[in-house]
C-alpha cells in the first residue's frame, strides 16, 4: 500500500469519527425551563429563565431508600430460605458450596443495603441546598435594577 493511500485511509477515518459537540437543549422557540416547586405547570416565568427542579434529586432519594428496604428483605428471605438446609443436606459435597455463595450473597446484598442508606440523605439533601441556592441567586437577581431604557 502506498504511503498516499494510507494518509488518505487514515484522513477518512478520522473525519467519520471526528468529535462533535452537541448541546443538550430545546430549540429557541420552545424556552427551556423547568419549574421549580411551587411554579405552575405550564408557566415558564418568562423567557430567558432559568429554573431548577428538586424532583430528580427526591425521586432518586426515594428510589435509594426503596432499594435499600427490598435489599434487606430479599437478603432475610435468603437467609430464612437456608435455614434448616444443613440438616437435610448432610455429607452432600455441594453444601459447602452453598455456604460459600450464601455467605458472598449475604455480603453483597448488606454492601448494597448500606450504600442506599448512605446515598438517601446524601440526595436530599442535594435537593434542599439546590433549592435553598435557587432562592439565594433569585433574591440577589431580583436586587438587581435594571433600567427599562427609557430616559427620564
Amino acid at each position: 500500500m502506498a504511503w498516499d493511500e494510507w494518509e488518505q485511509i487514515k484522513a477518512a477515518a478520522a473525519e467519520r469519527h471526528s468529535t462533535q459537540m452537541q448541546l443538550n437543549q430545546l430549540p429557541a422557540d420552545q424556552g427551556g425551563s423547568t419549574p421549580t416547586r411551587g411554579a405552575k405547570p405550564g408557566s415558564d416565568g418568562g423567557s430567558g429563565t432559568l429554573r431548577h427542579s428538586n424532583g430528580p434529586w427526591t425521586h432518586a432519594a426515594g428510589t435509594a431508600d426503596d432499594l435499600k428496604i427490598s435489599t434487606e428483605s430479599t437478603r432475610k428471605s435468603l437467609q430464612s430460605g437456608h435455614t434448616g438446609v444443613s440438616t437435610g443436606a448432610e455429607g452432600l459435597a455441594s453444601l459447602g458450596a452453598l455456604k460459600t455463595v450464601l455467605t458472598s450473597w449475604e455480603k453483597r446484598l448488606e454492601a448494597v443495603r448500606d450504600e442506599c442508606e448512605s446515598l438517601e440523605p446524601k440526595l436530599r439533601a442535594v435537593a434542599k441546598d439546590m433549592g435553598e441556592h435557587d432562592s439565594a441567586v433569585a433574591a440577589k437577581a431580583r436586587a438587581v435594577h435594571v433600567s427599562d431604557g427609557s430616559k427620564g
